[in-house]
């Protein structure tokens, strides 16, 4: 069975609408998708462009989507332990949980926009030890109480963080990989989800067989847990869904090669991101039609969209999770409602022999 979920990557500011009106309507979609049965809500940390930049902090939004569900579980999607203490992310993680009444998912991530590490001031070739460093103190503070920790980029001394997690030993945590076979490895030898990117399902599936063996080699029980992001639009009649969805998408992908320019003409270097420079200049080539090509869009009929999502699954090798952008960039909002509760009658159901 795919769990199916309720992503938001804010892709507008204040040119485009007002976060007092987005905000707003992203919630009447929380609710909405609590009603219909939708397994979570997930929401991205982004700082300073269009691209995520509403969203500096997904731990407020997902306790306003507390409120306003009683089901879905509340994933980050993710925080970035790079631009976050871990003492201060710990307690407002608890705080998540006990306001949710245990409902708290926790995505981690490193990090990839130049402009972000610049601003924080933190150097890219630390992001990895940052990372991992992060990850371990923020899970131990939430498992255990008197933590205290000496390490390159953290010192204090035997720590009880405070709200305890509702969840014990802590929340489920997931670990954002987008290309690196480390990160996915890193999952699998922690026991953590790994969330990742519907990329051509070939090479995607030889990370998630790296993350599968990590854990396994871990000593981990059952085969761990992955989850993906896909663009969606569901309406009756495929074509007109097509036509509906393929401006909002080459929006979506305008605005990430914008967010990302430094990689590829601000002379953005990093060991720690090998391979990276390649790989952001393909995103700059992508269009609506690549990503319908290789199933990263979901674009069509509830028939269509059901067949492209059991064949993505088996060409991958299979996933627990999709976490899915149902209201993006321009998209009418009224249009991202009939897909909603048309996915939710006519394609869910259907997900329960994946």
């Amino acid at each position: 069975m795919i769990d199916v979920g309720l992503a938001f990557f804010p892709d507008v500011d204040e040119r485009d609408r007002a976060a007092a009106e987005y905000f707003a309507r992203c919630l009447d979609f929380v609710e909405l998708g609590d009603r219909l049965g939708f397994h979570h809500v997930r929401i991205v940390e982004h700082y300073f462009r269009r691209y995520g930049g509403y969203s500096p902090n997904p731990i407020v939004f997902l306790a306003a989507a507390a409120q306003r569900s009683r089901r879905l579980k509340l994933i980050t999607g993710a925080v970035l332990p790079a631009f976050n203490h871990p003492l201060k992310l710990a307690g407002e993680i608890g705080m998540l949980d006990a306001i949710s009444g245990g409902r708290a998912e926790i995505g981690l991530a490193r990090a990839f926009l130049p402009h972000e590490f610049q601003r924080f001031g933190v150097d890219m070739d630390e992001s990895r030890d940052r990372f991992d460093e992060g990850i371990r103190i923020i899970r131990d503070l939430l498992a255990d109480e008197d933590v205290a920790h000496d390490g390159r980029f953290h010192r204090f001394p035997a720590t009880t963080s405070l709200p305890r997690p509702t969840q014990r030993p802590h929340p489920p945590l997931w670990v954002a990989a987008l290309s690196s076979p480390e990160s996915f490895r890193l999952a699998g030898r922690l026991g953590h989800g790994v969330m990742a990117q519907p990329v051509v399902p070939q090479s995607l599936r030889a990370n998630l067989d790296l993350y599968r063996a990590a854990w396994k080699e871990a000593g981990h029980p059952g085969t761990g847990r992955v989850m993906l992001a896909f663009h969606m639009l569901c309406l009756p009649d495929g074509d007109a869904a097509r036509a509906a969805a393929r401006e909002p998408v080459n929006r979506y992908l305008r605005l990430l090669a914008e967010a990302t320019e430094e990689w590829t003409t601000g002379g953005v270097r990093s060991a720690a991101y090998p391979g990276y420079e390649r790989m952001i200049e393909k995103l700059r080539h992508d269009d609506f039609d690549r990503l319908y090509e290789r199933g990263s869009a979901l674009v069509g009929s509830p028939d269509e969209i059901t067949a492209m999502l059991l064949d993505y699954h088996a060409a991958c090798g299979g996933f627990e999770t999709a976490s899915i952008q149902f209201s993006f960039s321009d998209l009418d909002p009224e249009l991202a409602r009939t897909s909603i509760e048309l996915f939710a009658t006519q394609v869910m159901p259907r997900l329960t022999r994946a």
